[in-house]
C-alpha cells in the first residue's frame, strides 16, 4: 500500500473554502474575522459600524446673531460575543483509515457539512430572534402588491437600495415560484452553481435577491440589508502539544483541524473547530422636526431588516402606547420615535 502523506495545511484550507461554499443565511450577513480582535475582554469584539449626521438650516438673509450649531461624528461599535466552539470531532479506527476512507479529505468533507449545517441554524435562529420593530402581512393571493409594500416600507425606512435580500421559508417559496405574475424562477444551472449560496437563490425582483432558507418557518421571510447581521468567525490556535493540525480562512470563515493518533485504541482522532458568534445592528435614525430642522433619535431602532409574515398581519410602530426604551435617560418611546421619524404606524 502507497504511503499516504497527508498536509494538515493543505487539507484545512480546502476545509475552509468548502464549508464557505455551503453556507447560506451566513453568507448574506457581513462577515469580520477574529484575528484583529484576538484578546478581546468578555469574549466579545467591537465591530465599528458608520455613525450618522443631521443636517441643519441656516436662516437666509439673517442678522448672522445665531451661531452655526456644530456636531460631532461619531462611529459606533457593536458588540458581538462569540457564541460558542462549534466543531466536528470522529474516530477513525486503523482499519477504517487504510480499507475505507480512501484519504482524508473524504473525511474532511463530511466533517465540513456538519459545522455548516450547525452555522446554518444557528445563522437562522439569531436572524428569528432578533428584534424586530416592523413586521408585515403579505398575502399569497397578490404577492407582487405585498413585494412592492415591503420595497416602500425599506425606502421609508431610508435603507439603501442596494443588496437587498429576501430571505424565505419554503412556504414562501412554493408561492413564489407559482405566482404567474412573478414568475420567478433561478437562471443558474448545475454546472455554474458554485455555492449554497447561488444554488438558494431563487430569482431576483423590485431589488430583492430572493434565498430560500430552509431553517426559517414556512411562513416566514426576512427582507434585510447585507448589514443587517455580522457574522463573527475565529479559528483557535494549534496548540504545540498537538503535532498535526493547521488553520485556514476563506471569505472571512475561519476553521481549524486538528489531528492526532490514540496508541492505547489504534484510532485516529479528528476535530475540525471554529468559533462563531452572531449579532443584528440596531442604529440611530435622522428625522426632522416641526421647524425643518434634522435631529438623530435618542434610541437606536433595529430596521436594517423587516420581517413578512405569509397571510399574516402587520405589526407597526404604534406612537401612541410605544415601547419604553430600555435606558433611563432617553423618555421617548421606541415606537413612538420611530413612526414620527419614518411615517410608518398603525
Amino acid at each position: 500500500m502507497v504511503h499516504q502523506v497527508v498536509k494538515p495545511e493543505k487539507i484545512v484550507a480546502t476545509a475552509a473554502v468548502a464549508l464557505e461554499e455551503q453556507l447560506v443565511v451566513p453568507a448574506v450577513f457581513r462577515r469580520e474575522g477574529i484575528d484583529k480582535f484576538r484578546g478581546a475582554k468578555d469574549d466579545t469584539v467591537n465591530v465599528v459600524v458608520e455613525g450618522v449626521l443631521p443636517y441643519r438650516s441656516y436662516g437666509w438673509r439673517a442678522d448672522r446673531t445665531q451661531e452655526v450649531q456644530f456636531d460631532e461624528y461619531t462611529e459606533r461599535k457593536v458588540s458581538v460575543s462569540f457564541g460558542g466552539d462549534l466543531y466536528s470531532a470522529v474516530k477513525l479506527t486503523d482499519e477504517q483509515n487504510e480499507m475505507d476512507l480512501g484519504g482524508w479529505a473524504k473525511l474532511a468533507t463530511k466533517q465540513t457539512e456538519a459545522l455548516g449545517r450547525g452555522l446554518e441554524y444557528q445563522a437562522t435562529k439569531a436572524a428569528k430572534d432578533a428584534p424586530f420593530e416592523v413586521t408585515l402581512g403579505i398575502e399569497d393571493t397578490d404577492l407582487r402588491l405585498g413585494l412592492i409594500r415591503a420595497r416602500q416600507v425599506m425606502n421609508d425606512l431610508r435603507l439603501p437600495s442596494a443588496r437587498r435580500t429576501i430571505l424565505i421559508g419554503t412556504d414562501w417559496e412554493t408561492a413564489l415560484l407559482t405566482d404567474e405574475k412573478l414568475n420567478l424562477a433561478s437562471n443558474v444551472g448545475e454546472a455554474e452553481a458554485v455555492s449554497a449560496l447561488r444554488n438558494a437563490t431563487i430569482g431576483q425582483r423590485y431589488g430583492f435577491n430572493f434565498v430560500v432558507a430552509r431553517e426559517l418557518p414556512g411562513d416566514t421571510a426576512i427582507a434585510m440589508v447585507d448589514s443587517a447581521f455580522i457574522f463573527l468567525t475565529g479559528a483557535p490556535s494549534v496548540p504545540q502539544s498537538v503535532p498535526f493540525g493547521a488553520t485556514a480562512s476563506h471569505n472571512g470563515v475561519a476553521i481549524r483541524w486538528i489531528r492526532d493518533y490514540d496508541s492505547t485504541r489504534f484510532q485516529d482522532r479528528s476535530i475540525f473547530n471554529l468559533y462563531k458568534g452572531f449579532q443584528y445592528v440596531d442604529d440611530p435614525l435622522v428625522g426632522t422636526d416641526a421647524q425643518g430642522q434634522a435631529f438623530v433619535s435618542q434610541n437606536n431602532h433595529f430596521v436594517r431588516a423587516i420581517k413578512l409574515k405569509l397571510n399574516g398581519t402587520d405589526s407597526l410602530p404604534d406612537p401612541v402606547a410605544g415601547r419604553t426604551s430600555v435606558n433611563p435617560k432617553f423618555t421617548v418611546a421606541y415606537d413612538t420615535e420611530l413612526a414620527n421619524i419614518t411615517g410608518l404606524s398603525k
